[in-house]
């Protein structure tokens, strides 16, 4: 049955019909239209549909959108600056070109940014077990690891 929703994501209220048992990223990627999380594996165990609730990285393919109507929801859109500023994290994952298709690149920055907020100088290893749940096929691994502390430089 749908109903009318109010959720916060981006730092923006949005109100939405739907019912609440409606996966987050169906929400947000046929509702809103916020095409950063995408949909992969559909069983929380890739990635790519990563978001940032209340400052936590999570998988939104499953997740249904009434159990994050009092939560802050963040996107990739939404790391971006109001001055259309680039966050640090993905200033990093730019210029260390840590990106070859792209379809796990929303996980990535996502899961990398809610890292850095709990670590400010992660090691190595800290990034691979943080990132473990984000598959990437292109192999850019090595990149990603340069790019967080890159990032973790900036910050």
């Amino acid at each position: 049955m749908k109903n009318n929703l109010k959720l916060h994501i981006n730092g923006r209220d949005h109100e939405i019909n739907v019912d609440p048992g409606t996966p987050l990223l169906y929400v947000l990627r046929n509702e809103l239209k916020l095409n950063g999380p995408k949909f992969g594996c559909g069983l929380q165990q890739c990635g790519a549909c990563m978001v940032l609730i209340d400052g936590e990285a999570r998988p939104s393919c499953r997740m249904p959108v009434g159990t994050v109507l009092k939560s802050k929801i963040t996107t990739l859109k939404g790391l971006i600056g109001n001055d259309g500023a680039l966050h640090p994290v993905q200033k990093a994952f730019v210029k260390e070109q840590a990106a070859q298709c792209g379809y796990c690149l929303n996980g990535m920055v996502i899961s990398s940014v809610a890292l850095l907020e709990k670590n400010k100088n992660p090691s190595d290893i800290e990034i691979r077990q943080e990132l473990a749940i984000n598959i990437c096929r292109c192999g850019v691994h090595s990149r990603v690891i340069k790019a967080v502390k890159t990032a973790a430089q900036d910050l």
